[in-house]
């Protein structure tokens, strides 16, 4: 199963998007590539496209860390917990800030709040505050876990906008809405559902799910029931009966550990096949554990099929951290961040910023164009995905779901 498919096509997130706020930025307008997205397509039309690859991650070759010749930095970053460079969730949202940044000529800067895993809301607000008053102009803010301080922070500076990543919309203390506080969210539970799909197509029946944020975090507690029922689902039209371990277990700061790479080595040597690394940094245990035990491993929020010893990662679930965090700073230079600011928007199948790598999965039983078939399925509505995550323990048709 550790064959590397070797297909010239990268899965490519194209957002056309619509909302509703108020709340614009009075910033020069910008051109930017994630800023002219097509028009939204039926639901139907909605099957990924997968057009010629770049070269590598683009991001990449950007510097994390620029020099601003005022000492002003435009664009901030203000990092969820774990590390700037976890080649996932943050990485992932920083990229689009690079990206963008590098491409309208702005400056741009990093804020990691204090005390690490252990960041308090002061810490993080203490980071957009000192982001501000570094000149931001927009200050793009990573996990839920930024809420009480950005609603404090986006309050105090009314006129700078705020792009709440694995977010929502926000209120001051009176109830009144922050019109300058943009929430975007996204169907994990549909990525995920891809995954667990994928893997028990591929063959895989005893599987595992390692999460991050103990157990509270929205964004990993979708993707992983949407694994659950993704696998249940290929389960049922094999006729097989699939087993899983699903722990919040040792992932509670999102970080690697030498517990949590024992725990996942026992699985593996109990028979699990394939391992769900949902929780950025949590994924170099994983990786590892599989690797010395000739495991595999699902990756998640961005492509980390080069970030294990090849073929050990056979998919990723991903979301468009990137393209969203372009699409929506690009919102606030050409003046129309009124159209997201003091709203919702939730990003999935149909705006194509959910779904696998295609070009990069070592999978060879599932095939590019079964993947096709279902996307459409679940674009179209005949394939119905459950969002309700406190449904997870329920009695399924074909798999047998060990909480640790």
């Amino acid at each position: 199963m550790k064959k590397i498919l070797a297909l010239a096509l990268a899965f490519a997130l194209a957002l056309s998007l619509a909302a509703c706020g108020g709340g614009a930025s009075s910033t020069p307008a910008a051109s930017t590539p994630a800023a002219s997205t097509p028009a939204a397509s039926t639901p139907a039309e909605s099957t990924p496209a997968a057009p010629a690859a770049p070269a590598g991650n683009e991001a990449d070759a950007i510097d994390d860390n620029m020099t601003s010749a005022d000492g002003q930095y435009q664009v901030a970053f203000i990092t969820d917990v774990g590390q700037l460079k976890d080649k996932s969730f943050n990485q992932g949202t920083y990229d689009g800030v690079k990206l963008y940044a590098a491409a309208n000529g702005l400056s741009y800067k990093y804020y990691q709040p204090a005390n690490g895993d252990q960041a308090t809301d002061d810490d993080r607000y203490d980071a957009m505050k000192a982001a501000v008053e570094g000149g931001a102009e927009v200050v793009v803010c990573a996990g839920f876990m930024q809420e009480a301080a950005m609603r404090r922070a986006a309050a105090e500076f009314p006129d700078v906008p705020f792009v709440f990543i694995d977010g929502y919309p926000l209120s001051d203390d009176a109830g009144n809405s922050l019109a300058n506080v943009a929430g975007i969210s996204f169907k994990e539970e549909q990525a995920g559902y891809f995954a667990g799909y994928a893997v028990v197509k591929e063959g895989f029946t005893k599987l595992g799910f390692s999460g991050g944020g103990g157990g509270t975090n929205p964004a990993c507690c979708r993707f992983g029931y949407g694994f659950v029922q993704g696998a249940n689902a290929a389960a049922a039209e094999l006729g097989v009966q699939v087993d899983m371990n699903y722990s919040w277990e040792y992932g509670a700061s999102f970080q690697a550990s030498p517990d949590l790479q024992t725990m996942i080595t026992g699985w593996y040597d109990q028979g699990t096949e394939v391992v769900f690394a949902c929780g950025g940094s949590m994924f170099a245990s994983i990786s590892a554990a599989a690797s010395a035990t000739d495991g595999y491993v699902v990756g998640v929020d961005v492509d980390q099929s080069s970030q294990a010893e090849a073929g050990v990662v056979v998919t990723s679930a991903m979301k468009g951290l990137s393209d969203a965090v372009q699409w929506a700073v690009a919102k606030v230079y050409d003046g129309t961040f009124s159209e997201i600011g003091g709203t919702g928007t939730s990003l999935g199948v149909d705006d194509n910023a959910v779904g696998l790598p295609t070009a990069t999965w070592s999978m060879a039983n599932y095939t590019v164009a079964d993947y096709e078939s279902l996307f459409a399925q679940v674009a179209g509505g005949s394939v119905k995905i459950d969002d309700n995550y406190e449904n997870l323990e329920q009695d399924y048709s074909n798999l047998t779901l060990n909480i640790k």
